[in-house]
């Protein structure tokens, strides 16, 4: 199998729904258009675990890159130049922080995570978290320690399009929240990432990790042992 050219997202400049979960995408999400050209958000695109990496420091860019199995991107259309124009990546947390690691002495490295941080603490719900995160504990007793928290806090952040912004997960509905579950499964105790950086379709790579997923689910729907 060939490595597949670059993932690209593009930055919307109106108001779209999503073609395959119907969620509303409003203007400047982050959208992937399918071979068919059509929009979809970036939980039905398989992407919304990876965080934005702006554009303006080449090295951290390209260490960044590098260190992230799975990658996007990010392109936004500039009517007045008619041309689309690169935005930054879109990138794995931790290949993000490993790259940091490696580009910036230490009181830098402090001082810019210490912004990133601040910055998303301030788009955060921590309230909201907090429940879908016990709702995810109570659906799912033997998922493993504190692993509720970081699935809930991923998808909860606000103005990412994942699955804990929408309507439904709001609601704490169960459908919903069990989508916050499997694409955490996904990327996280599969082998789903690879297939894709190495040029497999996103629906042939679901349907390879279909079972893995599915004996996740039922090994984390079990009553925990006391």
């Amino acid at each position: 199998m060939q490595e597949r050219s670059e993932i690209l997202v593009f930055v919307t400049f109106k108001d779209e729904v999503c073609a395959e979960c119907k969620d509303p995408l409003v203007r400047g999400d982050f959208v992937f258009f399918t071979k068919e050209n059509k929009v979809i958000c970036l939980s039905c695109a398989d992407l919304s675990h990876l965080i934005f990496l702006p554009s303006g420091n080449a090295a951290l860019s390209r260490r960044a890159k590098k260190y992230s199995t799975l990658y996007a991107l990010v392109l936004k259309f500039n009517r007045r130049r008619r041309r689309n124009e690169r935005q930054g990546l879109l990138i794995e947390k931790e290949a993000l922080e490993r790259a940091e690691e490696e580009c910036l002495a230490d009181n830098d490295k402090r001082e810019i995570r210490r912004q990133r941080e601040q910055k998303r603490r301030k788009i955060r719900d921590n309230e909201y978290i907090k429940i879908f995160a016990q709702k995810i504990r109570e659906l799912y007793p033997s998922i493993p320690k504190e692993r509720e928290y970081l699935i809930a806090d991923h998808a909860c952040e606000k103005y990412s399009g994942r699955v804990g912004r929408t309507s439904s997960a709001k609601e704490l509905d169960a459908h919903a929240i069990t989508l916050a579950v499997i694409a955490h499964i996904r990327h996280s105790e599969t082998g789903y990432d690879r297939l894709m950086i190495m040029g497999m379709e996103r629906h042939e790579a679901r349907g390879m990790v279909k079972d893995r997923i599915e004996a996740v689910l039922e090994e984390w729907r079990r009553p925990r042992v006391q």
